[in-house]
């Protein structure tokens, strides 16, 4: 099993895992090199401007029309896809949940994930769903292709390996990786069962936020992230495939695994990033900056500044800033922000909010730190302070994401959840001090 990785984010890569396997000067010769297919994935139009224009060309043993036979329809009642058809009967305002239990019962990647909301249209290639994933058990002969979202992997607990048609990647909690919508793989267990966050893309792929008057430097760097090097199987064995498309899950047999690229080149392809190599930016002198000063990742909208997604994360970082509240202030935003925590404490809600947890804040709905937050930042002595260890992230969307019947009737939902912020006071008292007794 080949586990190496090339670097850089949204260039032309090329390998290849027999010598000569890539063809020189033209990317299908009439015969290629040890009776390989040629076969191009495009995760955009054809005529997409250069810079946008998303393809691979690989080289495989067999082509990928091989790889499907009838397809059937596979029973998944977790998994969701938007728009929910009941969203609308359940309850909005703000949630939080404990970390939700791996199951006791033999679970794969297909059947362990569980979608928490949703947002958008599926079929009109717009809005996202936030997932987790808890999975007790490695593929094995079984494959997963989702035609309908580029898919981030956000382990919590756990190393999970992703073996993919273009190489293999292993990725630890504080690492993300990123399988472009198309792209076939198999799901297995490093080191014991996984929980983690999944973030399903419909719409314009992740790529790196501009950086504005900020310039050249810090935030993501393209350097930092990794794409694997060819890897290929050529095993004559019954496999199973299951397919995501419309929304709808099915699956087909064939007779041979379906991760047989030999070599490839191209910039449309799988990659890992390590979240602690991410530089923040921040306010060294006052005021609390906007939290898409944090975004690694972006998929874009047709409106500019607008994004479909951005992923955003919280990592261990200076706060400097005089005469400020530093803590995340309260606000409401047409955002809505899916959140999670993969270790540590997040600073704008110190209690009840637990590594493998989630929270929900909608478009417009207020929210911000909890009292026991507020009352110790207002009165903090602002020397410079180091947060460390801590790692927590969000999925936020221009569009509403809507709860699904599984975690609106999760056991692990704190019903309790707006209490925290039944503790703050009114302080004002007419005089400009106001109260603070």
């Amino acid at each position: 099993m080949t586990l190496d990785y090339m670097t850089g984010f949204g260039n032309t890569f090329e390998t290849e895992s027999l010598p000569g396997a890539l063809p020189k000067g033209r990317n299908s010769p009439q015969r290629c090199a040890y009776g390989l297919y040629a076969e191009q994935l495009s995760g955009s139009p054809f005529t997409a401007p250069r810079n946008s224009n998303e393809r691979s060309w690989l080289y495989r043993i067999r082509p990928s029309v091989r790889h499907m036979g009838r397809y059937e329809p596979y029973e998944q009642t977790l998994w969701r896809s938007a728009p929910e058809q009941d969203a609308s009967e359940l309850p909005i305002g703000q949630h939080r949940w404990d970390p939700v239990p791996i199951p006791d019962e033999p679970t794969h990647f297909v059947d362990g994930v569980r979608t928490i909301t949703t947002a958008g249209d599926v079929i009109g290639q717009s809005g996202m769903a936030s997932h987790l994933f808890l999975v007790n058990q490695s593929m094995e002969q079984e494959y997963f292709l989702n035609a309908d979202a580029e898919m981030m992997f956000v382990p919590q607990k756990g190393s999970i390996r992703l073996v993919t048609e273009l190489g293999i990647m292993d990725v630890e909690p504080a690492e993300i990786a990123v399988v472009p919508r198309g792209v076939v793989f198999r799901f297995e267990l490093v080191d014991g069962p996984v929980r983690g966050y999944l973030c399903e893309n419909y719409g314009g792929i992740f790529t790196l936020p501009e950086r504005g008057p900020i310039g050249a430097n810090c935030l993501a760097n393209a350097r930092d992230f990794k794409t694997p090097v060819a890897a290929f199987e050529d095993e004559e064995v019954e496999s199973e495939i299951y397919v995501k498309w419309g929304g709808r899950h099915y699956t087909t047999t064939i007779g041979h695994s379906p991760l047989d690229v030999v070599a490839w080149h191209g910039n449309y392809v799988p990659y890992k990033y390590d979240l602690r190599d991410y530089s923040p930016v921040g306010a060294i002198l006052s005021d609390h900056p906007d939290p898409s000063i944090f975004t690694v990742l972006t998929s874009p909208s047709g409106e500019a500044g607008t994004a479909n997604i951005d992923f955003v994360i919280f990592p261990d970082r200076w706060l400097v800033a005089e005469d400020t509240f530093r803590p995340p202030w309260y606000h409401r935003n047409i955002m809505a922000e899916f959140m999670g925590l993969i270790y540590g404490q997040y600073d704008a809600k110190e209690e009840g909010f637990r590594p493998g947890g989630m929270s929900l804040h909608n478009t417009m709905l207020p929210h911000g730190p909890d009292a026991d937050a507020f009352e110790k930042a207002s009165r903090a002595d602002l020397e410079p302070q180091k947060l460390e260890g801590t790692m927590a992230f969000m999925f936020e969307t221009r569009l509403p994401q809507l709860l699904t019947e599984y975690s609106a009737g999760l056991d692990t939902m704190q019903r309790d959840y707006t209490d925290c912020w039944s503790g703050l006071k009114k302080r004002f008292d007419g005089t400009p001090e106001g109260n603070w007794e």
